[in-house]
């Protein structure tokens, strides 16, 4: 055990050595990580047609696992990556995770991207309420206004999808679904912000990445298909790009505050705009765009007030975005 926790310091002492301060660095970083995961969403959003979520969340996760797997190795993590001493945790991590996933792919196959893209920055405004039930953190009254504004944009977001029939309507779900990801991506914030304090940002990667691709086999029996060739590599392509974007996003923080990258998670609608209109001749709505400019407005002021009162979200978000991608 003296071995396993020495080894453990060391990895730990060599990988604090190699933040810097390079704010544009990680802002580079940060957009791009973005770009490549609304590559990988939009690439799921053309396979779901044919292929079951279940099976696109294996391919996620476990070729996913990849590059992650590369860049632990080149800092030297490899040997301590897997070693924890909370795998309850962990599987609890991946099970909020998995079903955000599951949800977030589903959304993906019925409703635009940039609509679902829009409904998914309420997460952060979902982690200050969970936040606030689960960790007993205060949160005072600019907070809770930023919040309730920001739902109040997701709820013009969805306005347009909960018309007629709604049990009925492919939108409406796909909208609730989007939602729900939204929810549970929050809660999976929850879950890494606990797992922070004693849990290497590389082993919650790998322990939710792994896991996850347990628990997606489990949907084998309800529909799995064997892809063709091009749907093959487009599977092989989600789990790739996921796991660079991954990677890449991970390293952004090694060059900037958490506080400095967070804003620039926005630029994903913009990606998603312009990857919906190419290849789906998908156009935002002015509800979209009015409520997403709401939540964008709300998150940014959240973001604000952590950074005055010294909130850290960098190690939870290093390794929590994962469920969203």
């Amino acid at each position: 055990m003296s071995r396993m926790t020495a080894a453990a310091d060391t990895a730990r002492t060599s990988s604090s050595d190699l933040n810097q301060t390079r704010p544009v660095v990680g802002i580079l970083l940060k957009v791009t990580s973005a770009l490549i995961f609304t590559g990988m969403l939009t690439l799921i959003k053309y396979v779901s047609e044919r292929v079951p979520v279940g099976e696109i969340m294996f391919a996620r996760n476990f070729v996913g696992m990849v590059p992650v797997l590369v860049m632990v190795a080149f800092r030297g993590e490899l040997g301590t990556a897997f070693v924890t001493r909370r795998p309850l945790g962990h599987i609890g991590r991946a099970l909020v995770g998995a079903t955000a996933m599951a949800l977030w792919f589903s959304a993906l196959a019925r409703i635009p991207l940039p609509d679902a893209t829009a409904i998914s920055f309420s997460a952060p405004l979902m982690t200050v309420i969970l936040a606030w039930l689960f960790l007993g953190e205060v949160v005072r009254v600019y907070r809770w206004t930023a919040v309730m504004i920001g739902l109040l944009g997701i709820v013009v977001i969805l306005s347009p999808h909960l018309t007629g029939d709604v049990l009925s309507n492919e939108a409406a779900a796909g909208a609730l679904f989007a939602f729900g990801a939204a929810v549970f991506m929050a809660l999976a914030a929850i879950f890494v912000r606990k797992l922070t304090s004693s849990e290497r940002t590389s082993t919650i990667v790998l322990w939710f990445s792994g896991t996850a691709s347990l628990l997606s086999l489990l949907s084998l029996p309800f529909g799995w298909v064997m892809p063709g060739t091009t749907d093959f590599l487009i599977l092989i392509a989600i789990g790739l790009l996921g796991g660079i974007g991954q990677a890449m996003l991970t390293q952004s923080y090694r060059f900037a505050e958490a506080s400095t990258i967070a804003p620039f998670e926005y630029t994903t609608l913009l990606w998603a705009s312009a990857f919906g209109w190419v290849f789906f001749s998908e156009v935002p709505t002015v509800e979209v765009i009015a409520g997403a400019a709401i939540v964008i407005a709300a998150g940014i002021f959240v973001i604000y007030r952590e950074h005055r009162l010294g909130l850290d979200r960098t190690k939870a978000q290093k390794a929590g975005s994962a469920t969203r991608a």
